[in-house]
This record gives C-alpha cells, structure tokens and sequence, in this order.
C-alpha cells in the first residue's frame, strides 16, 4: 500500500468504528498499519497449491543450537 491508501484506509476505518484518533497517535497508527500491511504482503506472496489446507494445530519448535 502506498501511503496515501494507508492514510485513507485508517481515516475510514477510524470512521467507521466511531473511533477518535488523537493527533499525536496518528502517526504510531500510520506506522503499525503500514507494517502489518508488509507482513500480510510477505504471507499472501507464499504461493498454495489447490490441496493446501490448515493445520489442525500449531506446534513450534525450537530452533537449533548453532554448530561449534
């Protein structure tokens, strides 16, 4: 997104909950909404084949120890 649509998306978004932004918040909001917009871009680019389907559930793992 560009930042003028980021802009515009906050301004509607904001109106359309009813929620105030204070002038002093607005740039923090800018900024966050622009970076998870980065990071949804980053997920939707992970190409899924027609079968593709969730995980029932998530199980992390740890990472490896680095070698010596």
């Amino acid at each position: 997104m560009t930042p003028a649509q980021t802009e515009a998306y906050v301004d509607a978004a904001a109106a359309a909950l009813d929620l105030k932004l204070r002038p002093e918040h607005r740039p923090g909001v800018l900024r966050y909404f622009a970076l998870a917009a980065e990071m949804a871009a980053l997920v939707e680019a992970v190409p899924l084949d027609p079968h593709a389907e969730p995980a029932v559930s998530f199980v992390p793992v740890s990472p490896k120890e680095p070698e010596a």
